[in-house]
Parts: structure tokens; sequence; C-alpha cells
């Protein structure tokens, strides 16, 4: 029997395919007692299962070069927890102790775990727990016989789409190299990890779709409109036509984007505008390039310190910023400073926090750990020799921040001249706008900076006082609330007028429903993922800043969100 089904879109397309159910009932294993001879091979066979599942996520972790940076840091969390001794090595003494099978004795232990993990106050490090099970489950289907690989590309030449009640970013990076089509949940948010991946690889999802799991058979026929939300089930052949239709249309349409290319942005009034990459990883400015972006508005350096066991030294983070400088051949690359806390931690380097979100995160962590600090700014430092490196301080909330920033800042200046060490003595030092203090008392940062970025994902958050994590209140995340709207119509203004450049480098910006709605406030610089600039820069093209400008300046007057979407919507 036919159905629709509504749920929050992630990820745009229209996908057609057959459904595949994502089991995870890795709990519900046997438990049975192994002969004494026997035991030592049962613990032989835990510890092939989980050599075999290292190996697997170290090969993912390899192939996780157009994902965000996050991607990774999840990877190496799920082999550390495969290397803790409270996992695996406790399975091994029951095991023994107890003379059981691996399965069980690993179960047992996970769910030891889930407790601890559950146990916690901070949500960030409560819903770790989600990675013990998923690291789990994957050496529980091997153990079982069954690693549950994805189906090969069917004859009628349908796709799969994965049906879960939720899917890691670890999982979601594996569909780059199967048939997928797309994938529904029923959990998750529009700003999630995993929404982030799918938009990265071009594959059309829907999540927070509550029960779908339990309501979808294996191998029934599925669409899903990553545009409108929508997902149907067994449809009819006349809705089928139409959305076969549909989606051939959205495939011309994309690429007929490729011939935008070349074209330098700039909107029909003649007013010029960049268009920036953010990339995770060195490889990505390859694919900056290949859509021949303006240049490189965030690179992430957390890649670099993330999923080890103490900090890269000076010469390796010298080498990754520099293979990207060589790789935008002078083009500018702006290069953020590690960002660490609330949602990406160090190993070895984290502390006990009540909410890492408002606690020792970004500039405030490298500001206390200034040996660490001066080790990556020299690195910088010495990378900006070979290329159009501009330096982004994250998270910035008072011109305190600033001035001691700075004052590292001279100090791995003065350490490089004394070893002779060339280096761009001007190299332009920026700030992130994330938080609503740094946009309510921008002049002390206009004043200091050459640069200023918004990153419009925890401004909203912030601003907002919503966790996008945390899926009770992600329908609550929004973009165009007009508190949101007017911080970033404020920065944007007042960086104009100070003559400090202004981008903005969160999903906002990526996003060719906001285009239009930021060319009208005075934006004049984008930097989001690779794969939408050309999706945006097609809007950009058809827009006119001019008009655009006073009907924003109404838009910003409204203070209903809903009168505030609609307005967007008209723009």
């Amino acid at each position: 029997m036919s159905f629709t089904v509504h749920g929050l879109a992630v990820s745009q397309g229209i996908a057609i395919g057959h459904a595949h159910l994502v089991s995870h009932a890795l709990l519900e294993v046997a438990h049975f007692t192994v002969a004494p001879k026997h035991v030592e091979a049962e613990v032989t066979r835990l510890r092939d299962a989980v050599a075999s599942v290292k190996a697997e996520l170290a090969g993912l972790k390899a192939a996780s070069g157009s994902a965000p940076s996050e991607v990774d840091a999840f990877l190496g969390m799920h082999i550390m927890f495969l290397e803790d001794p409270m996992l695996v090595d406790a399975a091994e003494a029951l095991i023994r102790s107890r003379r059981v099978n691996a399965e069980w004795a690993l179960v047992q232990q996970m769910e030891q775990l889930v407790e601890q993990f559950e146990a916690i106050e901070d949500a960030y490090l409560r819903e770790r727990k989600a990675d013990v099970l998923q690291v789990v489950e994957r050496v529980v289907k091997v153990l079982l016989g069954h690693p549950g690989h994805l189906p090969p590309k069917r004859k009628d030449g349908l796709g799969t789409i994965v049906v879960a009640h939720d899917l890691s970013p670890t999982d979601t990076i594996g569909f780059k190299d199967h048939a997928v089509a797309g994938f529904i949940t029923d959990v998750g948010g529009p700003t999630g990890h995993t929404a982030i991946v799918a938009r990265s690889l071009s594959i059309p999802a829907v999540v927070a779709l509550r029960h779908i799991r339990h309501v979808v058979k294996d191998d029934e026929l599925i669409i899903i409109d990553g545009t409108r939300g929508v997902v149907i089930v067994d449809p009819d052949e006349r809705v089928l036509e139409e959305y076969r239709l549909r989606k051939a249309a959205v495939e011309l349409e994309r690429s007929k984007l490729k011939r935008l290319k070349s074209m330098r942005a700039a909107t029909l009034d003649g007013e010029e505008v960049q268009i920036l990459a953010n990339i995770e990883l060195p490889p990505d400015a390859l694919q900056a390039k290949g859509v021949e972006a303006d240049g490189v508005g965030l690179f992430r350096t957390e890649f670099l310190f993330m999923s080890r066991e103490s900090w890269p030294d000076e010469d390796e983070q010298f080498e990754a910023y520099r293979s990207v400088l060589k790789t935008m051949a002078g083009k500018p690359v702006t290069v953020r400073t590690l960002d660490v806390g609330a949602d990406k931690e160090l190993e070895g380097a984290t502390r006990q926090e009540d909410n890492p979100a408002l606690g020792l995160r970004a500039i405030r962590y490298c500001l206390a750990e200034p040996k660490m600090f001066l080790t990556q700014l020299r690195a910088l430092l010495r990378a900006s020799h070979y290329g159009k490196l501009k330096i982004l301080i994250p998270m910035l909330a008072s011109s305190h921040e600033i001035d001691q920033t700075l004052i590292l800042l001279d100090k791995a200046k003065a350490q490089l001249r004394e070893r002779k060490i060339k280096f761009d003595e001007t190299v332009p030092v920026g700030g992130m706008i994330e938080v609503p203090a740094a946009a309510l008392c921008l002049g002390a940062f206009t004043r200091r900076l050459q640069f200023l970025s918004i990153g419009t994902n925890d401004l909203i958050q912030y601003t907002l006082a919503i966790d996008r994590g945390n899926e009770a209140v992600a329908h609550l995340y929004n973009p165009l609330h007009p508190a949101v709207l007017r911080l970033i119509h404020q920065t944007i203004q007042t960086g104009q007028k100070a003559g400090v450049d202004v981008s903005v480098c969160g999903e906002m910006a990526g996003d060719p429903d906001c285009a239009r709605l930021l060319i009208g406030m005075g934006l004049r610089q984008f930097s989001m993922h690779p794969a939408q600039i050309l999706e945006v820069k097609q809007e950009i093209l058809r827009a006119d800043a001019a008009d655009l400008a006073g009907k924003v300046q109404r838009l910003l007057k409204l203070d209903e969100p809903d009168r505030v979407r609609e307005a967007v919507e008209k723009l």
C-alpha cells in the first residue's frame, strides 16, 4: 500500500530506489558456554573480528578526503573505542572467567560502558554512547558472519535507499563507493554531521521521520524528495513517472550548472561577489580548484590534531598548510586556528566540563595552551611564504582575546626571525563572529583585525540557546529568526563602514535560498563546501543587489519568524 511520510529535508535532490533496512539489533545475541579447550580460540575470534573492523575503519579514514573533518574525528574515535581496555580487554577477561561466547561478552561490556555514558550530565559526552553502540555493532556483525554490506546495484538500474533508525557519519561516508541513491532515518537534524556529509556527497536525504524503519519493508520501492522533505513508499505508476521526470529535470539542471564554472560571480547590476570554498583536508583544495572557487574561505585545521596522543609538530602542520597554498596557486587561503571543544575533542587533552559548548573551546583553549598555539602560529607563518595566507581566529568574544592572540603571533614571528625563516610579515589576521557578544561589540574587532568571518552555525545556536545536535530542539534551530538576521546584517554593515572585509562561512552561505537575502544585506564574500558553489553562483548571477537591498531593509524590520520566512521566499 502506498503512503507518504514527511520529515526534515537535509540534502536536496530526488532519489528513487529499493529499501535496504539497516539493522541495529546487536543486543539480541545468543549466550552460551564455551568448552574449556575452546576458550582461547574464542578470545582469538574476538581479536580477529576487532582487527577486521579496525582495518575497515582505517580504510574509511583514508578515503574520507571529501568529507567534513568531523568524519575523520569520528572514525578515529571508533578506532579508539576498539583500543579501550574497558571494552575489548574486559570482554576477553569475561570470556576466560565465565567461559562465554565472544558476542555475548562484548555486548555485556558494551552495556556497562553505555550505562557509564548515560550517567554523564554533559549532553555531548552522554551522546558518545551512540559511538560505542555503532562500533560494537560492527564487531558483532563480523563475529556473526554477516558484516552487513550494502547490496550491489540492481538490474533495474535503481540504487539503494538506506533506511535506518540513525546513521553515523562513518556509515554515510561509506555510501560513496556503493550504489546508494539516498537515505532516510527515524532521527536527525539539518545541521548534524551526517546531514552535512550527505550534502557534501550530493546524496538526497530526509531525517526525523520517527518510526520509518518499522513501517518500511526490505526491497520496497521508495521515492525521496530531499527538497520538500517528503518520502513516498510503494508509489503508484503515475506518481513514479512524475518523480522520474522531476529527477531528470534536477539532473539536467545540475549538468547546466557546470557551465557556470568559469563565469565570474556578479549580480545583474554589476556587483562582484567572491565565492570561496570551505575545506576540511588538504586534498579538498583540488575540489575547490575544480569548481574554480575564488580561494579558500575556511580551512579547518582540526584534522591535524584529532585521534592522536600528541599534538602535531610544526613541520607536519607547515607541510599541510603549504600544500593547500600551492594547490590554490596564488588564490587566498584562510586557515582557521584550532577549534576544539564542544563537539570536537582532543584525545588526552580533554577536560571534564558541565557544558563544553560554553567552556574552554576554540581560541580559549588555544590561549590556555600557548606552547601548542605558538607551534601552530609558527607553522602558519612559515606557510605564508608560499601563497596568500590569512589567519582566522575562532569564537572570539572580547578584545582581550584578540590582544592575547596578537601578542602570541608577534612572539611566533620573533622566533622565526631568530631562526632566519622567511614569512609574510603582514599576514592578515581575522576573527570569527560566532557569539552575539562579538556581533554586538564589533568596534573592538574592526580596530584590531583585518577581516571578519561570520560562522552562522554557532551564531544561530548561541543566539537562540539551541543545541543544534539535540534532536528534541533541532526543529527550533532557525537561520531566519529575526534576531539572527539582525546580528548578521549589523556585522556586515559595520565591517563595510570600517573598511573590513566580511564573509559568511556557515551553512547559510551554501544555501541557495539564502543567497539573495545575504546579497541584500550587503554580503560580497560567501564561503561554502565546493559542492554548493555552482548552485549559489547561479543565484548570484540572477540577483539584482540594489533592488534586494531595499527589500531586505524592510524584511529586517519584521519580528515574527513566520513573516520573515514568507518575505525571504518572495525575494
